[in-house]
């Protein structure tokens, strides 16, 4: 028995929670966030790759025909020397030759080669890494902002719907009361104490309260419907209710207590991460004058026909040596830009934790007003109901109008339905704490 009650008391209290969870999950904002984290992670991934050396295949093939040639008078130049050997040496031992012109094109030339590259020195990839880690770093804060609001979202929205169904409960309580009164002055005019008005009179109210009820099923609908698109899921989905209000209720005044401030918010460690990307922007500009140096190494065949031998094949390595020296002053512009685009990065950050603790003091000020209407609602509360009950025993024993009984009612059932709403208000409030000063734990 103790086990059942204890497994039933933390299904009641990790209800709300179990939602969250399924939200954080299911929610298509949440997941279109999660995919520019990935994004960003397969940025930094890029950006170490740039690190590593790269290899690569490149061929070409080349011929033509035609255009300029370079005349070789081979013949002119060898020939009477050749004439005057062969005839010393009284034989054919020198042939006599052909002028020759050359081509500029190549005809049938290819060139295929495997290339690996390295850079050696390039401050531009160290800065560029940084910059891709504090940018994966910006969009992780961003998801947690997103769910943080999602959290927030999804517990207002429940606790309107525990509301909503509470509104419905109290009204059908108070149509049992109305039905009760015309049961009594139907009765009290059939022994002639009564009067017709006070049955017509019933009769009116039990349409009111009819009317207070399909008003307040309709926001239940309505409340349901929010919730479930909340958690991506058909509006008709059945929602748990099973939730332990006091004991959400009792944090009240742990956090007001307290008095966290906007430390933990991601907000702010998003500004100062901005903050930090411009300065590494502003540093890499400032390093354009830093020579570049890379390595390649080249291993190929290049010939004329697709020959492919001894004679086609071939390496070749190298360095590749890149200083600026002129530019037309773009670079110092890039600095000057950079160096405002700091300066604003700074203000905003400053800003935005001068917003983000004004907005924890407001939602402070928020609960402790919330909570102040809840604890008068229920002084008003027992009051009504106090009020109701002596005036309906006076109506019974003839001491009390009619009308007054009508008056008690509605006072008991405004009073009700006034400190169910102040209740759920307190569990907003602590919500929007909650999330002002990200004291939820998110995951």
């Amino acid at each position: 028995m103790l086990l059942c009650g204890s497994t039933a008391f933390l299904k009641a209290q990790n209800v709300l929670d179990a939602y969250i969870e399924q939200a954080c999950t299911n929610n298509i904002v949440l997941m279109q966030k999660n995919i520019s984290l990935e994004k960003a992670q397969m940025a930094l991934k890029t950006a170490n790759s740039l690190f590593l050396p790269s290899l690569s295949f490149q061929g070409t093939y080349q011929t033509a025909d035609g255009g300029r040639n370079i005349p070789l008078p081979l013949g002119d130049l060898l020939n009477p020397v050749y004439s005057t050997l062969n005839q010393i040496t009284q034989s054919d031992k020198f042939p006599m030759l052909e002028n020759e012109q050359i081509n500029f094109f190549p005809r049938n030339f290819y060139d295929a080669k495997l290339r690996a590259t390295m850079p050696l020195i390039n401050a531009d990839l160290t800065y560029n890494k940084k910059i891709a880690q504090k940018q994966y770093t910006l969009k992780e804060y961003e998801v947690a902002i997103y769910k943080r609001e999602l959290v927030r979202n999804v517990k207002t929205a429940y606790y309107n719907y525990l509301s909503a169904l509470q509104a419905v409960e109290i009204y059908q309580s108070a149509m049992k009361l109305t039905q009760e009164a015309l049961r009594v002055n139907e009765k009290l005019l059939e022994n002639g104490k009564g009067l017709p008005a006070y049955v017509l009179r019933s009769k009116s109210e039990i349409e009111n309260v009819k009317a207070q009820i399909v008003t307040a099923e309709q926001q239940v609908k309505n409340a349901k419907m929010y919730f479930n698109f909340l958690l991506n899921r058909t509006e008709d989905k059945e929602i748990e209710a099973d939730f332990k209000v006091d004991d959400e209720l009792n944090k009240v005044n742990t956090l007001l207590l307290t008095g966290n401030g906007a430390d933990l918010r991601e907000e702010i460690k998003l500004t100062n991460q901005a903050v930090a990307i411009n300065r590494d922007v502003n540093k890499l500009n400032k390093l354009y004058a830093v020579p570049k140096l890379g390595a390649f190494i080249d291993a190929g065949s290049q010939a004329e026909g697709f020959k492919f031998n001894q004679n086609s094949r071939y390496y070749m390595a190298g360095l590749q040596l890149e200083i600026p020296i002129f530019s037309g002053n773009r670079n110092n512009y890039k600095i000057k830009e950079s160096n405002l685009d700091l300066k604003n990065a700074e203000l905003n950050s400053g800003l935005v934790t001068q917003q983000l603790n004004l907005a924890v003091k407001v939602a402070q000020n928020n609960l402790l007003s919330a909570n102040q209407n809840y604890q008068a609602s229920l002084k008003q509360f027992e009051a009504a109901a106090a009020y109701q009950r002596l005036i309906d025993k006076g109506y019974l024993a003839g001491s009390n109008s009619f009308v007054e009984t009508i008056d008690a009612r509605n006072q008991f059932t405004g009073s009700r339905i006034l400190t169910q709403i102040n209740k759920y208000k307190v569990l907003i409030a602590i919500a929007d704490l909650e999330r002002e000063t990200a004291a939820y734990a998110i995951k």
